[in-house]
């Protein structure tokens, strides 16, 4: 299914003075939220434990809100989701929060299950109590396109759901249910961002876990051969971060009655993960040309991998005003750059 992508850069106009809390703002996603809102001018308060997150994310923030015009903007709170004080204290004083912190990976859900129902569920339900108790205008959360689990459809619209397919799937989708009953119960106002193979700066390359685009790219560079799981034939709508960043940020200003609700978060387009092995391999290889003589190595598809995903994004564009800046191509000139720079 092809999208219209957007043929321009655009503002997201939040509203003035608004102050927000991020978590898991040392990680891939929280930090770049963090810094688009602190390009903005609003004030941000992050919460991570650092279990997954990097120090270096928050002391990159803290240096950027040394500026002048953004001066005393950022403050950084140690402390874990699964903290009911935590979350708390962090709630005090914010307009909307942006609930990235989770635990992520498929295959580490399988390793360890109840880490992961522990940080992914309780966590969340101490989120939305919080900002229930607090009285926060609006919680945008981090869903997933694990959600759908076997659901045959190739594009994933978002009323048709299947059955899970990893611990990490079910924690997501029971995410969904909990943000539904404390907007249906306490009128918290809640929306949900099923997000699609996300990419970026800032993504973790060194953990066993790390996502495929980072795992390629270090590899390459390090003259290693890429593992890929399965025949790498296998689909995925893989989604630039400032994709992301955008889509929460239009959740924060949509309209009441977009609330209450997930939506797809991605480009609306495929790519298998041989096609995205040879298009980093060739990106790399304008200037490293050793890594163009580097082949994948494959080996057997790994349990609760989905084999085709695709967003369809209708919903999120005609309730949101969603609009797919950096297409697949674009995204990964910008990712490649940072990751020169940084590995």
């Amino acid at each position: 299914m092809k999208q219209v992508a957007a043929t321009a850069k655009s503002r997201v106009e939040l509203p003035r003075g608004a102050r927000f809390l991020v978590t898991g703002a040392a990680g891939f996603i929280g930090s770049s939220l963090t810094e688009a809102l602190l390009e903005y001018g609003h004030f941000v308060r992050g919460l991570d434990n650092l279990s997954t997150g990097k120090q270096a994310n928050v002391d990159e923030l803290s240096e950027m809100a040394q500026q002048e015009q953004i001066k005393g903007r950022f403050e950084f709170q140690l402390g874990d989701i699964r903290d009911p004080v935590a979350c708390a204290k962090a709630m005090e004083g914010v307009d909307f929060v942006l609930h990235q912190a989770a635990l992520g990976s498929v295959p580490r859900s399988i390793e360890d299950p109840a880490t992961s129902n522990a940080v992914n569920v309780d966590g969340t339900l101490n989120v939305l109590a919080a900002a229930r108790d607090a009285g926060v205008k609006r919680v945008v959360y981090a869903s997933s396109s694990s959600v759908y689990g076997d659901h045959p459809a190739l594009c994933k619209v978002e009323d048709d759901t299947g059955r899970p397919m990893s611990p990490y799937a079910v924690t997501k989708a029971v995410n969904e249910l909990y943000a539904h009953v404390f907007q249906s119960v306490y009128k918290l106002p809640v929306v949900g961002m099923r997000y699609f193979n996300v990419f970026g700066k800032r993504q973790d390359t060194e953990s066993a876990y790390a996502a495929v685009i980072p795992c390629f790219v270090s590899a390459l560079l390090a003259g290693k051969r890429p593992v890929i799981f399965g025949d790498g034939e296998q689909t995925r709508d893989f989604t630039y971060v400032g994709n992301v960043v955008q889509a929460n940020l239009r959740a924060v200003v949509a309209p009441e009655s977009a609330t209450g609700t997930a939506y797809n978060v991605g480009c609306g387009e495929t790519t298998t993960v041989n096609a995205l092995f040879k298009r980093l391999r060739a990106l790399l290889g304008e200037r490293r040309p050793e890594v163009l003589d580097i082949e994948p190595e494959y080996r057997p598809e790994r349990a609760g991998d989905v084999r085709q995903s695709l967003a369809d994004i209708g919903r999120a564009q005609r309730a949101l005003g969603y609009l797919v800046e950096d297409h697949v191509e674009s995204g990964l000139a910008r990712a490649i750059d940072w990751y020169r720079d940084h590995l």
